[in-house]
């Protein structure tokens, strides 16, 4: 007896394209919420900004004694990877001891000018989702690191304004940088289906 081949058996269609909820599109594409996003986006700058700012001011952090603090919280991370159950994971561990300690007065500026680059760029709301893309890398470093502070809030955040980046900005210089940037096109446009997702 003779098994159908595969070229004879019938596959279920597929769909062509998969379509966001009108909840979603409403939520992380709609200019009605830009207000919202705009409050959000005013507090995580601020807490980056506010953060950089005082690392601006100290002599550990910029200045003749670079390095110092970031080598004092580097070390004390390096504490928490004891026991079973330990706060910084190994390959972390030997990320801070082979390439961060011996380079604590570079990751000092990085980590200042950073959080002023980032804080700075959410509250103009310019290139508002890479701006929360740089910010969650360095919460999920000092998460790493074993530093909880405010970091789980600041990623969960991070996050909404990654997935609200067409928006975020809206309110801010995004709504003239990204049209001229990445072709933003108006809701009228009929090329325009902000809902419809093509699968390749």
């Amino acid at each position: 007896m003779r098994s159908p081949s595969l070229s004879s058996s019938r596959l279920p269609d597929l769909p062509v394209e998969l379509r966001a909820s009108a909840f979603s599109r409403l939520l992380f594409t709609h200019p009605g919420m830009a207000p919202v996003w705009l409050l959000l986006r005013l507090y995580v700058g601020w807490t980056w900004l506010s953060s950089g700012l005082e690392k601006l001011g100290d002599s550990k952090w910029i200045g003749a004694e670079a390095g110092k603090a970031v080598t004092t919280f580097l070390q004390g991370a390096l504490k928490k990877t004891g026991g079973e159950m330990p706060d910084v994971p190994g390959w972390y561990a030997r990320f801070i001891e082979h390439v961060a300690l011996p380079n604590a007065g570079v990751f000092s500026y990085v980590v200042t000018f950073g959080e002023l680059a980032v804080g700075a760029a959410l509250i103009l709301g310019l290139l508002t989702g890479i701006a929360a893309f740089f910010g969650l890398l360095m919460n999920f470093s000092y998460l790493l690191a074993g530093t909880l502070s405010n970091n789980p809030l600041l990623v969960f955040l991070g996050l909404l304004l990654i997935l609200a980046w067409r928006v975020a900005g809206w309110w801010g210089l995004d709504r003239w940088i990204l049209p001229r940037w990445w072709g933003w096109q108006r809701r009228d446009d009929p090329a325009l289906d902000t809902g419809t997702l093509p699968v390749r």
